[in-house]
């Protein structure tokens, strides 16, 4: 009778161990947006070329869109070159069963494809007493191949309701190029801001990203180094989703007043 007890005892014990084990393991941390990393640059798109961009069309009827494409295709530029893999990385997590690790941290691991090219992906988030914090490293075995190193880090609120994102600039510049804030509203994302942080003249650049409940429901406010005038300007852009027109000012030109287009992009009155 005591050995039938004793075993008895045993596997009430390893029962409650593992029953013990998996509540305190709990749940995954729930994956911020892939759009938390993205502004939507869609309505300042040209297929002109460089010199022709402001002047489309050989004349300047679309000067203040086109202004607002210059000024806003450089953080085009930059992301599209810093952001393309670790945002295809991230993408591809929310599909990915993640692997419990250790003190509320979970292991997300997989392959990706960008560009043709296939990248390792290992992506971690520990859960803590007000945010989670997420880092993702990326690992390259073909030509040119290079060793796993941390891509970009960040934090998100436990709520989900925003987070902020550092990202290194490349596996050979690991030092951070980029910060990203955002916040969400609701179901969508309600403001992201990028900041420059690479050592230079552009070093605290900004342009940040919100909609609003106004006619024209989006806005850029865009802080940057203005090589022509040796300092930092100010810019604002506003326009409208759906229509597509929209306005910019800027104390440093165009007079400091708004300069509007319609939603064929060309030149009009503001109203």
């Amino acid at each position: 009778m005591k050995k039938v007890l004793s075993l008895t005892l045993i596997i009430l014990m390893i029962s409650g161990c593992f029953s013990g084990c998996k509540k305190d393991k709990g749940d995954p941390p729930t994956l911020p947006p892939a759009e938390s990393m993205l502004i939507d640059f869609s309505n300042f798109v040209s297929d002109a070329k460089t010199a022709d961009l402001v002047f489309e069309n050989k004349g300047t009827e679309n000067l203040n869109w086109g202004t607002s494409v210059l000024i806003v295709g450089t953080w085009r530029t930059i992301i599209a070159v810093t952001l393309a893999i670790p945002v295809a990385s991230f993408k591809v997590a929310v599909d990915q069963d993640p692997v419990y690790l250790s003190d509320k941290k979970w292991q997300w691991s997989y392959n990706v494809s960008a560009a043709g090219v296939t990248y390792k992906a290992r992506l971690t988030g520990e859960i803590g007493a007000t945010d989670i914090k997420w880092e993702m490293y990326i690992t390259k075995e073909t030509a040119p191949a290079f060793a796993e190193f941390k891509w970009f880090e960040g934090t998100s609120k436990l709520d989900g309701s925003g987070g902020q994102w550092s990202l290194a600039e490349s596996n050979t510049v690991t030092a951070p190029i980029l910060q990203i804030d955002w916040t969400k509203s609701g179901t969508d994302i309600g403001t992201i801001k990028y900041t420059y942080l690479k050592t230079g003249t552009s070093n605290g650049a900004y342009i940040e990203y919100g909609l609003t409940n106004n006619a024209l429901n989006a806005k850029f406010n865009v802080h940057y180094y203005n090589s022509t005038l040796v300092k930092f300007s100010d810019v604002n852009i506003e326009w409208s989703t759906t229509g597509k027109n929209g306005r910019i000012k800027s104390s440093d030109y165009l007079d400091g007043e708004w300069k509007c287009w319609d939603s064929n992009k060309v030149n009009v009155t503001c109203p």
